[in-house]
């Protein structure tokens, strides 16, 4: 299904402001919003209304470096849409981060709770700095002075943040004491990510990864593959990429490529991923120097011949550029955007199926409600039922889109949006404008 060429000379189908280049992250995200507006027939109000941010915050952050001069960081809170719940979204660190690339984060995330039926809205947080140059105790500094200065945004009941991008354990832990300072009691359901013992989740940390395999077991049987005989290739092996790996290894699949920023490693034969773990567990993380693999690019990795390729690094890494010379059967994003807008009709056309992002990576944010839910509760419950819960939920959500792309004849990424932008668009009509 192509989008009429009438409905983009229709004044809300363009994006307000200043013109953005078509392979960014947020024009990607507006392309595909569009599109799946167009198959709903959404009213210009519903468009504008889903297409801005209900609330945009932009904050000053002066602290006391350790040299005792003052310096002033910026930081942002983008919650995009708040109709199903509360909003959530992560809280990355970037010395170049914008306020567009914030709120088109913040998009995906109102999309990526709605997939898999995560009572959330969607929100992004990110403050411009590089954590490599700041000591522990200037990093502990600018996260609690950011949060004092969102405490009438963020909280349990209206805003939940989470790691992202340079943002961990440790930062979600200053964030909940910051705000339980503020309101004189423990608040342990204002974030998710944390520590355990702080009330963190079981599970929390493998939950990206292990929903990637989910949907990538249930694409695996939609194709007619079996697990054990497939081969795949990974792009990134952070913790998205090697807990994805370790556990397709684990179901039989043969790993024949995985790569980090030292480059890419490829055995036609398949790697051995235990040994790949512990030699990266050994060097600092760092894959650089294994010898279980031919050294290759990580531009060369994508370009493989396999059943399934997993980008779990960068975002735009498939592009206009190389689309065509992509020979995997199905691909499961999971990082946020690997795939451009630009490249989705060349892997259409190529017959490629493509586990959108906002599917596959939602495992995270699954878990992270599981989190919450417990956190509000006071109860906690056992890793092996978390992950059961956060199997059905994932499995349950590809099939629901399978059966979205059956239904009007489109990609599985055009049935992620058309469902999440229809389950939104929806409850607001029911909820109605206050005014």
């Amino acid at each position: 299904m192509t989008l009429p060429s009438d409905s983009l000379s229709s004044p809300y189908y363009k994006e307000p402001g200043p013109k953005l280049d078509k392979e960014s992250p947020f024009e990607s995200m507006m392309e595909r919003f569009r599109f799946a507006a167009t198959v709903l027939e959404l009213e210009e109000g519903m468009f504008q209304y889903l297409s801005n941010p209900v609330k945009s915050v932009t904050v000053s952050i002066p602290i006391i470096m350790d040299n005792g001069k003052i310096r002033v960081f910026e930081g942002h809170r983008v919650i995009h849409d708040n109709v199903l719940g509360p909003a959530k979204g992560g809280i990355r660190y970037k010395p170049d981060v914008t306020l567009d690339e914030v709120k088109a984060l913040a998009a995906w995330m109102t999309w990526k709770c709605a997939v898999v039926n995560v009572p959330f809205g969607g929100a992004k947080g990110a403050i411009r700095c590089n954590p490599k140059e700041l000591s522990l105790r200037e990093l502990e500094q600018v996260t609690r002075r950011y949060t004092s200065e969102m405490m009438d945004v963020i909280g349990p009941d209206r805003d939940i943040p989470a790691p992202d991008m340079n943002t961990n354990e440790q930062v979600m832990a200053w964030i909940m004491d910051t705000y339980s300072m503020h309101a004189r009691k423990t608040e342990n359901a204002v974030v998710t990510g944390k520590p355990v013992v702080l009330g963190g989740s079981k599970g929390r940390k493998e939950a990206t990864g292990r929903g990637v395999v989910t949907v990538t077991l249930a694409a695996l049987n939609k194709s007619g593959i079996m697990a054990n005989k497939c081969t795949v290739a990974i792009q990134g092996f952070g913790n998205v990429g090697s807990v994805t790996a370790r556990l397709l290894y684990e179901q039989g699949a043969r790993i024949i490529a995985i790569s980090d920023i030292s480059g890419g490693y490829h055995n036609s034969n398949g790697i051995d991923i235990v040994r790949a773990l512990d030699y990266a567990a050994g060097h600092g993380g760092s894959l650089e120097g294994f010898d279980g693999a031919e050294a290759i690019s990580n531009e060369a990795l994508l370009e493989l011949e396999c059943d399934v390729l997993i980008p779990a690094a960068l975002q735009d890494q498939i592009n206009k550029r190389n689309a065509g010379q992509i020979k995997a059967k199905i691909i499961v994003e999971g990082a946020n955007g690997p795939v451009t807008a630009s490249a989705d009709s060349i892997l259409d056309e190529a017959g490629i199926m493509i586990i959108p992002d906002i599917l596959a990576n939602a495992g995270g944010v699954t878990v992270s409600y599981f989190e919450w839910v417990q956190n509000r509760h006071g109860y906690f419950w056992t890793e092996d039922r978390v992950n059961r819960r956060l199997n059905r939920m994932m499995r349950e959500a590809f099939h629901r889109l399978f059966d979205v792309k059956e239904q009007y004849g489109i990609t599985l990424r055009q049935a992620a949006y058309v469902y999440a932008i229809g389950k939104v668009a929806e409850t607001l009509r029911l909820r109605g404008i206050y005014a």
